[in-house]
């Protein structure tokens, strides 16, 4: 009874789906690209593959160093990489540069979930953070495919909706699905919905091993050169929504008539707000320079609205402090791993449960702080600007948190090379 009532939902929410994205394919194209893939189709895999799903872009960013690692150990089997969101399917192309498949997961309708596995084929499937799709995880369990759920977690409040969704496919939970779980809390929960003891393992969070280059700092100063800012006190407001920009602009505002000569870099996180943001600046009167108009601020530049994909991890190096946006509204916070792993002094809302146990023990550490408005932001960044030994200590401590809890990649990959090598077309 319930499976058929979620096929019913399902059948009644993609036409929505459907409505939503043509909608917003009215103002960008790329709601239109490769449509068809959201129902299964696209070109044949060459040979039998590597699924890794990443949702969106932040996740998409989390798993480039799984891909890079098993493209480099397995460069024989094709590798596709599956996410929801145009912005995700961009930024996955600019990482692997052609190496790598690149296509929209399909609507979990029956007929699109069959129609993509019998394209892909995939041999091993890897689904980034913990994302429950029934006839998707199904068709593993009906095919022989190994699932990993790598990074998977559960939080306390979401266990009762994911044990109703587990019911769907509970015999592939208990027996076909592998849980490489963030803690042994999420392990803990997973166990509790169904999922197989013996196929639980805690491994950490894979976001952790992100690969910092060695120049990566010292192009993020060349780059504050470029802009004249290397003697402003430069803050980047990173992944920012509606609701948050406005907050973030009083306390710019606030820092600049407290008598702080700063420069805000402002990275809206939807590439169809770009415009709309500079509109929104030059009607307040600031002095704008667009990044992809290939502008550089100058010493009378207010905002330099990075509105590129791809740039943001350079600019939080050229930053004195980083403010990740999401978490003013209710979104659930971005990425604070990326600046606080290149030592940059960082900021938060409030609003982090996408990834609750990061903040958590960045803050708990010292450093990140958290902030509940634009007057406390403003007064956050207020203090940092006057106190350089203060960003340099806070930097240090992110840098030490995000050191200690390297090693998930390496453990994920011990638990994929035995799957692997089991579904060998060769054994």
């Amino acid at each position: 009874m319930i499976r058929l009532l979620y096929q019913i939902v399902v059948l009644l929410l993609v036409p929505v789906a459907c409505v939503t994205l043509a909608i917003r394919s009215l103002r960008d194209n790329s709601y239109r690209a490769n449509f068809a893939q959201r129902f299964g189709f696209g070109a044949r895999s060459a040979a039998p593959s590597i699924w890794v799903h990443a949702v969106s872009v932040g996740e998409v960013q989390a798993a480039s160093e799984l891909v890079k690692e098993l493209r480099r150990r397995y460069p024989e089997i094709p590798l596709t990489l599956t996410t929801v969101t145009p912005t995700g399917a961009a930024r996955a192309r600019a990482l692997f540069a052609g190496d790598v498949d690149v296509r929209f997961v399909p609507y979990d309708l029956t007929g699109s979930v069959r129609r993509f596995f019998d394209r892909v084929q995939p041999r091993l499937a890897v689904i980034l953070e913990t994302e429950l799709w029934p006839n998707l995880y199904d068709e593993c369990g009906r095919r022989g495919v190994p699932l990993v759920l790598a990074s998977a977690r559960i939080s306390p409040r979401s266990v009762g909706r994911y044990r109703l969704l587990a019911s769907l496919f509970r015999k592939t939970l208990a027996n076909g699905i592998v849980i490489a779980a963030q803690s042994a809390a999420d392990a803990e929960r997973f166990r509790s919905i169904g999922a197989n003891p013996a196929r639980t393992h805690v491994i950490g969070n894979v976001k952790f091993d992100l690969h910092v280059a060695a120049d990566h700092r010292e192009r993020g100063a060349a780059l504050r050169a470029q802009h004249a800012a290397t003697q402003r006190f430069v803050w980047v407001a990173g992944s920012t929504h509606d609701g948050e920009e406005q907050q973030v602009l009083r306390a710019h505002a606030l820092l600049r008539a407290a008598g702080v000569d700063a420069l805000l870099v402002l990275a809206p996180r939807h590439p169809p707000r770009f415009d709309t943001v500079a509109q929104r600046l030059r009607a307040q009167g600031l002095r704008i320079a667009r990044r992809s108009a290939g502008e550089y601020a100058d010493a009378a530049t207010d905002v330099l609205l990075l509105d590129t994909l791809g740039e943001l991890s350079l600019y939080y190096a050229a930053a004195d402090v980083a403010f990740v946006g999401g978490s003013l509204v209710p979104i659930g916070g971005h990425n604070l791993l990326e600046p606080a792993a290149l030592g940059i002094a960082t900021l938060t809302g409030p609003h982090v449960f996408n990834a609750e146990d990061i903040a958590a023990a960045l803050v708990a550490e010292g450093a990140v702080a958290c902030v509940d408005d634009g007057e406390t932001l403003q007064r956050a960044l207020l203090t940092l600007a006057h106190d350089p030994d203060e960003r340099a200590r806070r930097g240090a401590k992110g840098i030490a948190v995000v050191d200690r809890n390297r090693g998930t990649l390496e453990r994920l990959i011990a638990l994929l090379g035995p799957l692997l090598s089991a579904t060998s077309p060769t054994r």
